[in-house]
Protein backbone atom coordinates (compact mmCIF):
# COMPACT_ATOMS: atom_id res chain seq x y z
CA UNK A 1 0.00 0.00 0.00
CA UNK A 2 1.15 3.79 -0.93
CA UNK A 3 0.86 6.63 1.02
CA UNK A 4 0.06 9.13 -0.87
CA UNK A 5 1.56 13.02 -0.63
CA UNK A 6 -0.09 15.92 -2.57
CA UNK A 7 0.96 15.73 -6.51
CA UNK A 8 2.88 12.14 -6.35
CA UNK A 9 0.84 9.36 -8.22
CA UNK A 10 0.69 5.65 -8.91
CA UNK A 11 -0.11 3.51 -12.05
CA UNK A 12 -2.97 1.59 -11.42
CA UNK A 13 -2.33 -2.46 -11.08
CA UNK A 14 -5.89 -3.18 -11.79
CA UNK A 15 -8.39 -1.79 -14.48
CA UNK A 16 -11.25 -1.55 -12.03
CA UNK A 17 -10.46 0.98 -8.50
CA UNK A 18 -12.68 2.68 -6.23
CA UNK A 19 -11.74 5.58 -4.20
CA UNK A 20 -13.90 6.25 -0.82
CA UNK A 21 -13.60 9.47 1.03
CA UNK A 22 -13.53 9.16 4.98
CA UNK A 23 -13.87 12.06 7.58
CA UNK A 24 -15.71 12.45 11.27
CA UNK A 25 -18.33 13.78 9.22
CA UNK A 26 -20.66 12.84 6.71
CA UNK A 27 -19.33 13.89 3.30
CA UNK A 28 -21.16 14.36 0.03
CA UNK A 29 -18.63 12.44 -2.88
CA UNK A 30 -18.78 12.69 -6.38
CA UNK A 31 -17.01 12.13 -9.39
CA UNK A 32 -16.67 14.18 -12.93
CA UNK A 33 -15.66 13.17 -16.20
CA UNK A 34 -13.07 15.75 -17.85
CA UNK A 35 -12.01 15.60 -21.53
CA UNK A 36 -8.59 16.32 -22.65
CA UNK A 37 -9.36 20.50 -21.81
CA UNK A 38 -10.52 19.75 -17.88
CA UNK A 39 -14.35 20.39 -18.78
CA UNK A 40 -17.30 17.56 -18.81
CA UNK A 41 -19.01 17.27 -21.83
CA UNK A 42 -22.75 17.72 -19.97
CA UNK A 43 -24.09 17.51 -17.48
CA UNK A 44 -24.59 13.43 -17.51
CA UNK A 45 -20.54 13.65 -16.74
CA UNK A 46 -21.39 14.77 -13.32
CA UNK A 47 -21.88 11.48 -11.18
CA UNK A 48 -23.84 12.03 -7.11
CA UNK A 49 -25.99 11.03 -4.93
CA UNK A 50 -28.82 11.99 -7.49
CA UNK A 51 -27.33 10.66 -10.79
CA UNK A 52 -25.56 7.09 -9.62
CA UNK A 53 -23.97 5.88 -12.72
CA UNK A 54 -22.30 7.30 -16.18
CA UNK A 55 -20.38 5.63 -18.74
CA UNK A 56 -17.55 3.92 -16.63
CA UNK A 57 -18.53 5.49 -13.68
CA UNK A 58 -20.67 5.20 -10.38
CA UNK A 59 -21.68 6.22 -7.44
CA UNK A 60 -22.02 4.49 -4.13
CA UNK A 61 -23.66 5.86 -0.86
CA UNK A 62 -21.97 4.43 2.34
CA UNK A 63 -25.67 5.76 3.78
CA UNK A 64 -23.73 7.25 6.98
CA UNK A 65 -22.15 3.84 8.34
CA UNK A 66 -19.42 3.89 5.72
CA UNK A 67 -17.84 6.54 3.63
CA UNK A 68 -19.95 7.24 -0.22
CA UNK A 69 -17.31 6.09 -2.91
CA UNK A 70 -16.84 6.40 -6.10
CA UNK A 71 -16.23 3.29 -8.46
CA UNK A 72 -13.94 3.79 -11.95
CA UNK A 73 -14.35 0.70 -14.72
CA UNK A 74 -11.11 2.48 -16.80
CA UNK A 75 -12.12 -0.38 -19.56
CA UNK A 76 -15.80 1.19 -20.06
CA UNK A 77 -14.59 5.46 -19.58
CA UNK A 78 -15.95 6.46 -23.28
CA UNK A 79 -12.86 7.41 -25.86
CA UNK A 80 -12.03 11.37 -25.55
CA UNK A 81 -12.36 11.46 -21.11
CA UNK A 82 -8.94 11.41 -19.91
CA UNK A 83 -9.63 11.98 -16.39
CA UNK A 84 -12.05 11.58 -13.64
CA UNK A 85 -11.79 13.19 -10.10
CA UNK A 86 -12.99 12.67 -7.26
CA UNK A 87 -14.64 15.53 -4.96
CA UNK A 88 -15.99 15.59 -1.05
CA UNK A 89 -17.98 17.87 0.66
CA UNK A 90 -19.27 18.10 4.05
CA UNK A 91 -22.83 17.68 4.21
CA UNK A 92 -23.82 19.83 6.52
CA UNK A 93 -24.26 23.31 4.51
CA UNK A 94 -21.48 25.76 5.37
CA UNK A 95 -19.27 24.04 7.23
CA UNK A 96 -15.60 23.64 6.22
CA UNK A 97 -13.11 21.03 6.40
CA UNK A 98 -11.39 22.72 9.26
CA UNK A 99 -10.56 20.36 11.89
CA UNK A 100 -12.39 17.25 9.79
CA UNK A 101 -9.29 16.29 7.66
CA UNK A 102 -10.60 13.45 5.46
CA UNK A 103 -9.20 10.43 4.25
CA UNK A 104 -9.04 8.60 0.71
CA UNK A 105 -8.71 5.60 0.52
CA UNK A 106 -7.85 3.70 -3.17
CA UNK A 107 -8.96 -0.22 -3.80
CA UNK A 108 -8.95 -2.52 -6.31
CA UNK A 109 -12.98 -2.75 -6.79
CA UNK A 110 -13.51 -6.55 -7.14
CA UNK A 111 -10.70 -7.69 -4.70
CA UNK A 112 -11.20 -4.67 -1.93
CA UNK A 113 -7.18 -4.59 -1.60
CA UNK A 114 -6.28 -1.33 -0.43
CA UNK A 115 -3.59 0.40 -3.44
CA UNK A 116 -2.97 3.76 -1.72
CA UNK A 117 -4.14 5.94 0.74
CA UNK A 118 -4.55 10.42 0.86
CA UNK A 119 -4.85 12.69 3.45
CA UNK A 120 -4.70 16.12 2.23
CA UNK A 121 -2.61 18.06 4.46
CA UNK A 122 -3.14 21.69 5.89
CA UNK A 123 -7.19 22.73 5.17
CA UNK A 124 -8.89 25.02 6.66
CA UNK A 125 -11.79 27.30 5.21
CA UNK A 126 -12.26 25.03 2.13
CA UNK A 127 -15.56 23.48 1.91
CA UNK A 128 -15.25 21.06 -1.35
CA UNK A 129 -12.27 18.98 -2.38
CA UNK A 130 -10.69 17.71 -5.69
CA UNK A 131 -9.35 14.92 -3.36
CA UNK A 132 -7.73 12.32 -5.78
CA UNK A 133 -7.94 12.23 -10.01
CA UNK A 134 -7.53 8.45 -12.46
CA UNK A 135 -6.28 9.99 -15.41
CA UNK A 136 -5.09 8.52 -18.85
CA UNK A 137 -1.42 9.03 -19.47
CA UNK A 138 0.68 7.39 -22.93
CA UNK A 139 -2.05 4.86 -22.84
CA UNK A 140 -1.42 4.04 -18.93
CA UNK A 141 -4.40 4.60 -16.38
CA UNK A 142 -2.71 6.19 -13.28
CA UNK A 143 -4.14 7.87 -9.75
CA UNK A 144 -2.91 11.04 -8.61
CA UNK A 145 -3.43 12.50 -4.66
CA UNK A 146 -4.63 16.44 -5.37
CA UNK A 147 -6.33 17.73 -1.92
CA UNK A 148 -7.10 20.75 -3.92
CA UNK A 149 -9.93 22.76 -1.63
CA UNK A 150 -12.49 25.80 -2.87
CA UNK A 151 -13.61 28.06 -0.57
CA UNK A 152 -17.11 28.37 -2.40
CA UNK A 153 -18.06 24.94 -2.11
CA UNK A 154 -19.78 22.66 -5.22
CA UNK A 155 -19.99 26.14 -7.00
CA UNK A 156 -16.52 26.37 -7.40
CA UNK A 157 -15.86 23.03 -8.59
CA UNK A 158 -18.33 23.06 -10.90
CA UNK A 159 -17.27 26.18 -12.24
CA UNK A 160 -13.66 25.20 -13.26
CA UNK A 161 -15.02 21.94 -14.36
CA UNK A 162 -18.01 23.08 -16.84
CA UNK A 163 -21.13 21.62 -14.60
CA UNK A 164 -23.88 24.02 -16.23
CA UNK A 165 -24.84 26.71 -13.45
CA UNK A 166 -27.99 28.64 -13.40
CA UNK A 167 -28.28 32.62 -12.61
CA UNK A 168 -31.56 32.80 -10.61
CA UNK A 169 -33.82 35.31 -13.00
CA UNK A 170 -33.80 39.20 -12.15
CA UNK A 171 -37.05 40.59 -10.44
CA UNK A 172 -39.24 41.94 -13.06
CA UNK A 173 -38.24 45.65 -13.49
CA UNK A 174 -41.26 47.50 -12.06
CA UNK A 175 -43.20 49.99 -15.71
CA UNK A 176 -41.93 53.26 -15.35
CA UNK A 177 -44.07 55.44 -13.55
CA UNK A 178 -44.48 59.31 -15.29
CA UNK A 179 -42.72 61.66 -12.82
CA UNK A 180 -43.82 65.38 -12.44
CA UNK A 181 -41.10 67.67 -13.15
CA UNK A 182 -40.32 69.35 -9.61
CA UNK A 183 -40.93 72.40 -8.49
CA UNK A 184 -38.13 74.89 -8.03
CA UNK A 185 -36.27 74.62 -5.76
CA UNK A 186 -37.18 71.15 -4.80
CA UNK A 187 -34.31 68.76 -3.55
CA UNK A 188 -33.23 66.39 -5.59
CA UNK A 189 -34.48 63.10 -5.06
CA UNK A 190 -32.23 59.80 -3.75
CA UNK A 191 -31.50 56.85 -6.72
CA UNK A 192 -32.31 53.46 -5.26
CA UNK A 193 -29.47 51.74 -5.59
CA UNK A 194 -29.33 48.60 -7.87
CA UNK A 195 -30.19 45.16 -7.16
CA UNK A 196 -26.96 43.41 -5.76
CA UNK A 197 -24.86 40.88 -8.49
CA UNK A 198 -26.75 37.54 -8.56
CA UNK A 199 -24.73 34.85 -7.32
CA UNK A 200 -24.47 31.50 -9.61
CA UNK A 201 -26.02 28.46 -8.29
CA UNK A 202 -26.06 24.76 -9.07
CA UNK A 203 -29.14 23.40 -9.71
CA UNK A 204 -29.27 19.13 -8.56
CA UNK A 205 -31.98 17.66 -9.58
CA UNK A 206 -34.99 17.50 -8.13
CA UNK A 207 -35.28 15.03 -4.86
CA UNK A 208 -36.91 11.69 -5.53
CA UNK A 209 -40.95 11.67 -4.21
CA UNK A 210 -40.74 10.95 -0.27
CA UNK A 211 -37.06 11.63 0.09
CA UNK A 212 -36.51 13.38 3.60
CA UNK A 213 -35.46 12.80 7.14
CA UNK A 214 -36.78 14.04 10.22
CA UNK A 215 -36.36 13.07 13.86
CA UNK A 216 -38.64 11.64 17.12
CA UNK A 217 -38.51 15.00 19.00
CA UNK A 218 -42.33 15.68 17.56
CA UNK A 219 -43.14 11.55 18.51
CA UNK A 220 -44.16 9.06 16.47
CA UNK A 221 -43.31 9.34 12.70
CA UNK A 222 -44.74 7.78 9.43
CA UNK A 223 -42.51 7.18 7.03
CA UNK A 224 -42.95 7.28 2.98
CA UNK A 225 -40.99 4.97 0.84
CA UNK A 226 -37.34 6.09 0.81
CA UNK A 227 -37.59 8.68 3.69
CA UNK A 228 -35.21 8.15 6.34
CA UNK A 229 -35.88 8.98 10.16
CA UNK A 230 -32.80 9.49 13.01
CA UNK A 231 -33.35 7.89 15.95
CA UNK A 232 -32.65 10.67 17.85
CA UNK A 233 -34.95 12.32 20.36
CA UNK A 234 -33.95 15.57 22.50
CA UNK A 235 -30.65 15.93 21.13
CA UNK A 236 -29.33 12.44 22.40
CA UNK A 237 -29.32 9.11 20.60
CA UNK A 238 -31.68 6.01 20.62
CA UNK A 239 -29.25 3.07 21.35
CA UNK A 240 -31.60 0.97 23.76
CA UNK A 241 -33.13 -2.30 22.95
CA UNK A 242 -36.06 -1.63 19.77
CA UNK A 243 -38.46 -3.62 18.54
CA UNK A 244 -39.05 -4.36 14.30
CA UNK A 245 -42.67 -5.72 14.41
CA UNK A 246 -43.69 -7.24 10.71
CA UNK A 247 -47.03 -7.54 10.07
CA UNK A 248 -49.28 -8.57 7.16
CA UNK A 249 -52.92 -9.94 6.24
CA UNK A 250 -54.12 -12.13 3.60
CA UNK A 251 -55.37 -10.50 0.96
CA UNK A 252 -59.04 -10.06 -0.41
CA UNK A 253 -60.36 -12.85 2.86
CA UNK A 254 -57.49 -15.20 0.68
CA UNK A 255 -56.23 -18.32 2.61
CA UNK A 256 -53.26 -18.13 5.32
CA UNK A 257 -50.52 -17.36 4.05
CA UNK A 258 -46.94 -18.10 5.92
CA UNK A 259 -44.44 -15.39 5.71
CA UNK A 260 -40.72 -15.11 7.22
CA UNK A 261 -39.74 -11.56 8.85
CA UNK A 262 -35.57 -11.51 8.94
CA UNK A 263 -32.96 -9.27 9.92
CA UNK A 264 -29.61 -9.51 8.06
CA UNK A 265 -26.53 -7.41 9.55
CA UNK A 266 -23.93 -6.07 7.52
CA UNK A 267 -20.21 -4.56 7.94
CA UNK A 268 -18.90 -1.47 6.74
CA UNK A 269 -18.06 -2.54 3.55
CA UNK A 270 -21.48 -4.43 3.01
CA UNK A 271 -20.13 -7.09 3.69
CA UNK A 272 -22.57 -9.96 5.32
CA UNK A 273 -21.73 -10.99 8.97
CA UNK A 274 -25.34 -12.71 10.30
CA UNK A 275 -29.05 -13.36 9.73
CA UNK A 276 -31.48 -13.88 12.24
CA UNK A 277 -34.82 -15.61 10.76
CA UNK A 278 -37.16 -18.27 11.96
CA UNK A 279 -34.53 -21.17 11.61
CA UNK A 280 -31.89 -18.98 13.86
CA UNK A 281 -33.69 -17.07 16.48
CA UNK A 282 -30.22 -15.18 17.91
CA UNK A 283 -27.22 -13.81 16.41
CA UNK A 284 -24.39 -11.65 17.47
CA UNK A 285 -24.37 -12.70 21.24
CA UNK A 286 -28.30 -11.98 21.96
CA UNK A 287 -28.27 -8.70 20.62
CA UNK A 288 -30.65 -9.92 17.94
CA UNK A 289 -33.43 -11.98 18.87
CA UNK A 290 -36.35 -13.08 16.69
CA UNK A 291 -39.65 -13.80 18.18
CA UNK A 292 -40.07 -16.72 15.71
CA UNK A 293 -42.68 -18.01 12.99
CA UNK A 294 -46.34 -17.03 12.48
CA UNK A 295 -47.75 -19.40 10.06
CA UNK A 296 -50.76 -17.80 9.12
CA UNK A 297 -50.54 -13.96 9.28
CA UNK A 298 -53.92 -13.81 10.95
CA UNK A 299 -55.10 -11.90 14.13
CA UNK A 300 -54.68 -7.91 14.95
CA UNK A 301 -50.84 -6.81 16.04
CA UNK A 302 -47.53 -7.72 15.06
CA UNK A 303 -46.99 -11.32 12.93
CA UNK A 304 -43.60 -11.58 14.12
CA UNK A 305 -41.28 -9.06 16.18
CA UNK A 306 -37.16 -8.90 15.85
CA UNK A 307 -35.67 -7.57 19.19
CA UNK A 308 -32.26 -5.12 18.79
CA UNK A 309 -29.87 -4.27 21.38
CA UNK A 310 -28.77 -1.08 19.69
CA UNK A 311 -26.11 -0.31 22.73
CA UNK A 312 -24.86 -3.84 22.57
CA UNK A 313 -24.35 -4.60 18.66
CA UNK A 314 -20.95 -5.36 17.83
CA UNK A 315 -18.97 -2.35 16.55
CA UNK A 316 -18.50 -4.02 13.26
CA UNK A 317 -22.36 -3.98 12.68
CA UNK A 318 -22.69 -1.21 10.60
CA UNK A 319 -26.10 -1.88 8.89
CA UNK A 320 -29.05 -4.06 9.75
CA UNK A 321 -31.93 -4.46 6.67
CA UNK A 322 -35.54 -6.32 7.26
CA UNK A 323 -36.82 -7.99 4.98
CA UNK A 324 -39.96 -10.21 4.88
CA UNK A 325 -40.35 -13.44 2.25
CA UNK A 326 -42.61 -16.03 0.73
CA UNK A 327 -41.19 -19.10 1.38
CA UNK A 328 -44.28 -21.26 -0.12
CA UNK A 329 -44.26 -18.77 -3.10
CA UNK A 330 -47.23 -16.65 -2.98
CA UNK A 331 -46.57 -13.29 -4.07
CA UNK A 332 -47.18 -9.58 -2.41
CA UNK A 333 -50.04 -8.85 -4.46
CA UNK A 334 -51.75 -11.61 -2.59
CA UNK A 335 -51.03 -10.03 0.74
CA UNK A 336 -52.69 -6.94 2.19
CA UNK A 337 -51.75 -4.40 5.36
CA UNK A 338 -48.28 -5.45 5.06
CA UNK A 339 -46.41 -2.81 7.50
CA UNK A 340 -43.23 -2.62 9.88
CA UNK A 341 -42.84 -0.58 12.74
CA UNK A 342 -40.44 0.33 15.25
CA UNK A 343 -40.98 0.28 19.22
CA UNK A 344 -39.24 1.49 22.35
CA UNK A 345 -38.95 -2.31 23.74
CA UNK A 346 -38.92 -1.00 27.24
CA UNK A 347 -41.85 1.13 27.40
CA UNK A 348 -43.57 -0.20 24.42
CA UNK A 349 -43.99 3.23 22.66
CA UNK A 350 -44.52 3.29 18.90
CA UNK A 351 -41.39 5.47 17.55
CA UNK A 352 -41.25 4.66 13.65
CA UNK A 353 -44.53 3.54 11.27
CA UNK A 354 -43.64 2.16 7.43
CA UNK A 355 -47.35 1.01 5.98
CA UNK A 356 -46.30 -0.55 2.46
CA UNK A 357 -49.00 0.81 0.44
CA UNK A 358 -48.14 -0.78 -2.76
CA UNK A 359 -47.49 -4.76 -3.84
CA UNK A 360 -45.68 -6.33 -6.60
CA UNK A 361 -46.09 -10.13 -7.63
CA UNK A 362 -42.57 -10.84 -6.01
CA UNK A 363 -42.11 -13.40 -3.20
CA UNK A 364 -39.33 -11.14 -1.48
CA UNK A 365 -39.43 -7.28 -0.20
CA UNK A 366 -37.05 -5.33 1.66
CA UNK A 367 -39.02 -3.38 4.68
CA UNK A 368 -36.65 -0.74 6.22
CA UNK A 369 -33.12 -0.28 6.64
CA UNK A 370 -31.54 1.21 9.96
CA UNK A 371 -28.38 2.39 9.43
CA UNK A 372 -25.12 3.47 11.74
CA UNK A 373 -23.80 6.95 11.17
CA UNK A 374 -20.45 8.66 12.10
CA UNK A 375 -21.39 9.91 14.66
CA UNK A 376 -22.86 6.65 16.68
CA UNK A 377 -26.62 7.55 16.08
CA UNK A 378 -28.74 5.01 14.00
CA UNK A 379 -30.87 5.70 11.33
CA UNK A 380 -33.98 4.21 9.46
CA UNK A 381 -34.94 3.91 6.42
CA UNK A 382 -38.35 2.76 4.80
CA UNK A 383 -37.44 0.48 1.53
CA UNK A 384 -40.22 -0.97 0.47
CA UNK A 385 -38.32 -2.77 -2.91
CA UNK A 386 -39.43 -6.27 -3.73
CA UNK A 387 -36.91 -9.00 -5.09
CA UNK A 388 -37.40 -12.68 -6.32
CA UNK A 389 -36.67 -14.43 -3.61
CA UNK A 390 -37.76 -16.84 -1.10
CA UNK A 391 -35.72 -17.36 1.54
CA UNK A 392 -33.49 -14.73 3.57
CA UNK A 393 -30.23 -16.60 1.94
CA UNK A 394 -31.70 -15.18 -1.53
CA UNK A 395 -32.03 -11.82 -0.08
CA UNK A 396 -28.46 -11.41 0.84
CA UNK A 397 -27.04 -9.96 -1.68
CA UNK A 398 -30.21 -7.42 -3.45
CA UNK A 399 -29.80 -5.76 0.30
CA UNK A 400 -26.32 -4.91 0.55
CA UNK A 401 -27.02 -3.47 -2.73
CA UNK A 402 -29.63 -1.61 -0.80
CA UNK A 403 -27.52 -0.40 1.92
Amino acid sequence: MTVMTPGSNIPLAAARVTVDVAAPVRLDVSGLLLTGDGKVRSDDDFIFYNQPSGPGVTYRSGGGAAPDAITVDTAAVPAGIEKIVVTASPDAAGQTFQGIEPTATLRDADSGSVLATFTPPRLGTETALVVMEIYLRNGQWKARAVGQGYADGLAGIATDFGVTVEEPAPAPAAPPQPVAPPHPGTPPQPVAPPPPAMQPRVTPPAPAPGTGKVNLDKGRVSLQKNQTVSLVKGGRPLLSRVKMGLGWEPAYRGADIDLDASVIAYGPQRNHIDSCYFGKLTILNGAIKHSGDNLTGEGAGDDEVIVVDLGHLPQEVTGLVFTVNSFSGQKFNQVAKAYCRLLDATTEEELVRFDLTNAEPQTGVMMAKLIRQFTGEWEMTAMGDFVKARTVRNMVKPAAQAL
